[in-house]
């Protein structure tokens, strides 16, 4: 083999890898949708690091709308806010530590959370619930990408090229 051939041959070999490396190396920061025992990517949100974005769903007993708030930091989601009309079963009446609980217009607040999760376990809902992902205005139902009564995990995660171009996007 002349050295021109081996030198096209490394060459080849060496742009191979570098397009490998693009397409399959994690480096996207996501709010990742996956089945919550399993890895596999359901859907997902592009984010930015220290990004806000919101859970909100419609409360199977008293049937008012509860608004979860977030940010992300590094692999962790931080809970920063819990927004609700009603007290009822399964809403907490007061603030915990550092934590503000306010009233404001018929709505309930705490605030000033920092309430750290590695992800968040949650069962889409098939009747009431209406699960929505709230990222810069924009509202992903989150029934319409996933089927209602999955159980999926959401959590931080860094995705590839080839997963980007998959179309799991929220829409």
């Amino acid at each position: 083999m002349s050295l021109n051939v081996f030198k096209r041959f490394v060459v080849l070999c060496i742009l191979l890898l570098l397009i490998a490396f693009l397409f399959y190396f994690p480096y996207k920061q996501v709010i990742a949708v996956t089945y919550q025992n399993q890895e596999q990517l359901l859907a997902y949100v592009l984010l930015k690091k220290n990004e806000t974005f919101q859970i909100k769903y419609t409360h199977s007993i008293h049937l008012s709308d509860v608004v979860d708030s977030y940010r992300l930091s590094k692999e962790q989601i931080i809970q920063t806010e819990l927004a609700y009309k009603d007290f009822a079963v399964g809403m907490p009446s007061n603030a915990e530590g550092n934590e503000v609980f306010e009233e404001q217009d018929g709505t309930y607040y705490i605030k000033n959370m920092n309430r750290q999760f590695p992800f968040i376990d949650l069962r889409i809902g098939q009747v009431k619930a209406n699960h929505r992902l709230i990222y810069q205005d924009h509202v992903y139902t989150l029934a319409e990408s996933i089927k209602p009564g999955s159980w999926v995990r959401i959590s931080a995660k860094k995705i590839t090229l080839w997963q980007q171009w998959s179309g799991m996007e929220l829409k």
